[in-house]
Order: structure tokens, then sequence, then C-alpha cells
């Protein structure tokens, strides 16, 4: 069988041809950005990436796994630094497990509110960490990603006023030495326990309570397991959205500017509507018979302060360092 091809044809058939070959590229081009999370799909910071994730997408896919199902708690930061995992939401517990001076912004009562945390990481101290972080663990921080200020939380009904009654109680605390020393700056007993398996520890009496800002006692149902909030207001509650630094060097400046410009409104969302969602969920704990009320916060704060200063961890901490976040506006 003969075919013949006019000049008109063959031009159709290379166009064609050409186009196919400029949407494979493109298609080639456009990273594939996979997302660990501990929190739930349900949590604000969920929304967070989504947000970010429609931002850039002519640039970027982002995958999203939520609830650790990708990588478990704790690991994620390894996962980032083996170029095992492009982004992830890291504790920054976890750095200072690797970086001792990061142990300084893991202490109870360093900041005030969410708006002392993020005049920090804009500030030049913060620029500081973030740079000790990129060459010591390899890895960038887009920015802080605020989910509450921490509360404990219990199924006893005992009363709390000061850190001395928190003696003996078994509260769940993740996984590493500078979380269990958290626990132990307000008096408590710190049980190591992951956040997945936080319900059934209170459902079951293997521990007392949890201390979580009150959004993530919502997003997780503890408040069906528990009697009492303690408003102790002990740390305001961040980890950092961090990006694998193979994956962000490969990046042109031009779309390293967009990703971080899309990372900033989609932290500033959700810090908002954390802020937000606080506000409303007390009285909504209230009217589900929680009892919640606040203890002597200055007690708590002058016996965390001592705790800490008198800390191995407080021996690597920059020199000033506490004293200069103090003094941020």
């Amino acid at each position: 069988m003969n075919f013949k091809i006019d000049r008109r044809s063959a031009l159709k058939a290379g166009a064609a041809l050409a186009a196919m070959h400029v949407v494979g590229v493109r298609a080639q081009a456009k990273p594939n950005i996979r997302f660990a999370a501990v929190f739930s799909d349900k949590d604000i910071r969920a929304g967070m990436i989504q947000m970010f994730a429609k931002e850039i997408e002519g640039e970027f896919k982002v995958e999203p796994y939520y609830n650790g199902t990708l990588f478990k708690q704790g690991t994620e930061l390894v996962a980032l630094q083996r170029d095992n995992l492009e982004m992830g939401n890291i504790a920054p517990q976890d750095i200072s497990k690797q970086i001792p001076a990061w142990s300084i912004l893991t202490s109870a009562y360093l900041f005030r509110d969410a708006n002392h945390l993020n005049s920090f990481f804009a500030s030049d101290l913060g620029a500081q960490m973030k740079k000790m972080v990129e060459d010591e663990v390899k890895v960038k921080i887009l920015g802080p990603t605020f989910f509450g200020t921490r509360q404990v939380g219990l199924k006893a009904k005992k009363r709390i006023a000061t850190p001395a009654d928190m003696a003996g109680i078994k509260l769940r605390m993740p996984p590493g030495d500078a979380w269990q020393l958290l626990g132990r700056s307000i008096g408590a007993n710190p049980t190591p326990m992951a956040y997945a398996e936080v319900y059934t520890g209170l459902q079951t009496g293997a521990i007392d309570g949890q201390d979580n800002p009150l959004p993530n006692v919502q997003n997780m149902k503890f408040y069906e397991v528990m009697s009492q909030i303690v408003l102790t207001s002990h740390l305001v509650g961040f980890d950092l959205l961090a990006v694998n630094l193979k994956t962000w060097q490969a990046m042109s400046p031009a779309r390293q500017k967009v990703f971080q410009a899309a990372a900033d409104r989609a932290i500033a969302w959700s810090a908002a509507e954390h802020l937000k969602r606080e506000a409303e969920l007390a009285d909504s704990f209230r009217k589900q018979g929680l009892e919640i009320y606040t203890p002597d916060v200055k007690a708590f704060r002058e016996y965390a302060q001592r705790i800490y200063v008198s800390s191995d961890q407080a021996k690597d901490w920059p020199k000033g360092m506490l004293e200069k976040i103090n003094a941020l506006k």
C-alpha cells in the first residue's frame, strides 16, 4: 500500500509533534513536591497547605500526606535531609536534637504570643537561627506555622493551681528530650507518646492528660476523653514549614521568590485562623461540659524559667539571645 504525504500535511504533522514535545517538556519541568505532616486533613494547617498548593500550581505540584501517613512524627526532618522528602512541617524540638542552640526556641514561656513569634522570625535574630539550620542541617525554613498556645488538658478532675499540683500527673508529650523537659517545667511527669495514640491513651488511662492548643483538641476530639482544660499558656505552639535544600536550590531565583511569597501568605492566613478558632473554642468546650479555668500562671512561669535556666540545654543557648528575644516588640 502506498502513502502520499503532501507538504501541508507534513507541516501539520511536524507542528503537532513539536507541540507534543513542548507539552512533555513542560510536564517534566513541573516538580512534584511531597509534603508530610503529623496533623490531620481537618487541621487549619491542612487548609494552609491547600492554599499554598493552589497558588503555586502553575509551577509545582504539591502532594500532601497528613496524619503521619508518609513519615512518622519526628522522622520528617531526617527524611528531608536524606532527600526522601521535598517539604514538611517540622517541630523545632526535632531541630534542637541536631542543633542544641535551637533548644532555646522550645523553652516554656519564651514567646508572649503569635505576634511576638512572628516578630522574632522576621528579625535578624530569626534570620540567624534559620541560617544555622540551613548551614548545619541542610534544610530551608520558609517560616513558623503557629498553631495556637499549648494548654493542659486532663482526664482527672483534680484542681490545678500551681506546678506543685501537677506532681505525679502522667502528661503525654511527644518523644524527645526537649519535649520531656517542657513537661517537667510545668511540674508534670512527662510520658512520651505519638500524637495519633493520645486519644486512646486518655481513654484507657495510659496517660492522665495531654498538652495542646485548643484547635488541636478539637481536631483530634480529645475533649471527648477529658474533664478539664487548665489554661497554663505555657508554650506558643509552632512548627516550621521547611523545604529539602536540594529541592530549594534546584529552583531558579524567580521560582524561589514565588514559592516563598506563597508560603508567607498561607502561613499568615493560618495564624489568623488559629487565633480566631482559639477564641471560639473555649466557650464551645464549656458548653460540652468541660471545666476551663486559669491557674496561677505567674507561679507556672517562674517555676518553668527556673527549670530551664538550670538545665543542661541552657548551656547551649546563644549568649544574650534570651534577653534579645524578650526585648522584641
